[in-house]
């Protein structure tokens, strides 16, 4: 039977083939669960430790700093040998990591454990982005992308539950062992998620010929670096701190920073995926901005308001538009990238993003320290924005691309 699926959208067994869509979101959910548990326990840990906050904000970046390692050595193992067994391999090995922390005795041991966790951190987004991007039908490639990208908002939602159910009852030790679930999701794949189409029809016989396809486009490798940096800025630096923004600033009690942070990321959500569905009608560039515009003009409230309630709106409409961006991203890049790199351009664009903004928080919290809180995420998240739209606006993209080609009968 003829496989059809680049021309029409449909696929021969489409079952199979949404199977990779959802091994790809729920990966991509578990992994960002494991990453913001850690944004609810800034103060519990520097108490616990014996350390600065600021010593706890550096352990973000020593994440962000090591996930292009992870994106290199799956990306490329995802090319050279599929999507499957690279993305089973990164499941398990960032919940073990994930499960250590809950035993770390010391900060030192803790930052250790999450340097490691950034490499596979970095390694799950490519190998599950280019999964489900390549089994995606066309015609819902937009929205499936923004499902896709909206699974780190719900690893958010999930990790402000955990704060405000597990923590309290169980200690913070419980919400790292929480994180070693997510080794369950390998059986679920190992099962039923069928090897990309798109792989086999242009995989690599070796290495070097990954990197040939990587270094014949280079000139937009350097544009989705730059992107992905902006992206970035945009994403970790109105996320990460705002939780403890919403304490310091506003004496905020750690259930209603929790209660915010389901709010909002509800946004983030279906920013996701209303833009990500707009990008098919309207283009992927063209829709990323207008979430931009959204997010812009809600900073002053964003980051002035003075009534808990108002912030909580703000921030909602926030994330909205931030994940409404972001939700554009998996398709995106994996239209712009070549073939035979799939698994590997579009995570390592996305990971030396992170790398170049890793000092994000950082450079956030040294802002509050000489402008005041307000000020600092206002400040930089104005101009990261204008800087960003500009960039997508001098850039180019090929919505609708197809992956697969057609075989004969």
């Amino acid at each position: 039977m003829a496989r059809n699926s680049s021309a029409s959208g449909r696929f021969s067994t489409p079952s199979r083939h949404w199977h990779s869509v959802l091994a790809g979101f729920l990966g991509w959910t578990l992994d960002a669960f494991d990453f913001f548990v850690l944004v609810f326990l800034v103060d519990t840990l520097a108490a616990q430790f014996h350390v600065g906050k600021s010593d706890l904000v550096w352990t973000f970046t020593a994440t962000l700093a090591m996930r292009p390692v992870g994106a290199v050595i799956f990306g490329l193992l995802a090319d050279r040998y599929g999507r499957r067994r690279p993305l089973m391999a990164n499941v398990i090995f960032f919940s073990i990591i994930e499960l250590l922390c809950g035993f770390a005795p010391s900060y030192r041991v803790f930052l250790i454990l999450r340097t490691i966790y950034g490499i596979g951190m970095g390694g799950e987004w490519g190998v599950g982005a280019s999964l489900a991007m390549e089994a995606a039908p066309q015609r819902w490639r937009g929205v499936l992308s923004g499902i896709l990208q909206s699974g780190y908002s719900i690893g958010y939602l999930l990790a402000a539950l955990a704060a405000r159910f597990i923590e309290p009852h169980f200690g913070w030790r419980a919400m790292f062992w929480a994180g070693g679930a997510p080794a369950l999701l390998a059986l679920y794949i190992r099962a039923r998620v069928p090897e990309s189409a798109a792989w086999e029809q242009h995989r690599a016989q070796t290495t070097g010929a990954i990197l040939a396809a990587v270094k014949a486009h280079w000139k937009a490798a350097l544009y989705l670096v730059l992107m992905m940096t902006l992206m970035m800025f945009l994403s970790h630096g109105t996320q990460d701190l705002y939780p403890d923004f919403l304490r310091s600033s506003h004496g905020a009690s750690p259930q209603t920073v929790s209660y915010i942070a389901i709010l909002y990321n509800i946004g983030a959500v279906l920013g996701a995926v209303v833009f990500g569905h707009l990008s098919e009608l309207a283009g992927r560039r063209y829709s990323m901005i207008a979430a931009l515009l959204l997010s812009l003009v809600t900073i002053p409230a964003w980051a002035f308001a003075g009534p808990i309630a108002l912030l909580a709106l703000a921030a909602f409409i926030m994330q909205a538009g931030v994940q409404g961006a972001w939700g554009v991203i998996p398709a995106h890049l994996n239209e712009l990238s070549p073939d035979q790199a799939r698994g590997l351009l579009p995570g390592l664009a996305y990971q030396l993003g992170i790398l170049i903004a890793a000092p994000v928080n950082s450079i956030e919290f040294a802002l509050r320290a000489r402008f005041g809180y307000s000020w600092a995420l206002a400040g930089f998240e104005s101009l990261n924005i204008v800087l960003l739209i500009t960039v997508l606006a001098l850039g180019k993209e090929q919505k609708g691309r197809g992956f697969v080609r057609n075989s004969s009968p």
